[in-house]
């Protein structure tokens, strides 16, 4: 099986929006398996508190946790990597990967996807998982 760990960014860019972040969200929630962790949601909590996201209600975050907590597999962090230097936060993202064994990285950021590949994960572009996940190609 296929599993996916999937960058803050992209799940907010799914909440808030319409495009690809939120079907590829869609697709792994029903299809296949979307690896998270509680440090990810909690990172997903906060954003979504900031002002900038004013016009959200707290309910309809709560629900989006709630659906993320049923659907995907949240793995317990046991050990914090320290890979990317310019952005510590950035290393929950491959410690979930690492720890819910994912074949798999959906970010849209750019520390992550420099690195191309992480101890056989590999690390992708929101567009390029939907289309490995169309054509099947490793999915």
């Amino acid at each position: 099986m296929v599993t996916v760990a999937v960058d803050t960014n992209v799940l907010i860019s799914a909440f808030v929006g319409h495009g690809k972040p939120r079907r590829l969200v869609a697709k792994l929630l029903e299809e296949r398996a979307l690896v998270t962790s509680r440090e990810i949601l909690a990172e997903l909590a906060d954003v979504l508190a900031r002002a900038k996201f004013v016009g959200i209600k707290s309910s309809q975050v709560s629900q989006f946790l709630s659906i993320l907590v049923r659907k995907a597999i949240v793995v317990r962090v046991r050990q914090y990597l320290k890979v990317i230097a310019e952005d510590p936060d950035d290393n929950i993202v491959l410690s979930t990967a690492w720890e819910g064994k994912a074949n798999y990285v959906v970010s849209g950021d750019k520390h992550l996807l420099n690195l191309k590949d992480f101890r056989g994960i590999r690390i992708v572009t929101v567009k390029e998982m939907l289309g490995l996940l169309h054509v099947g190609q490793g999915a």
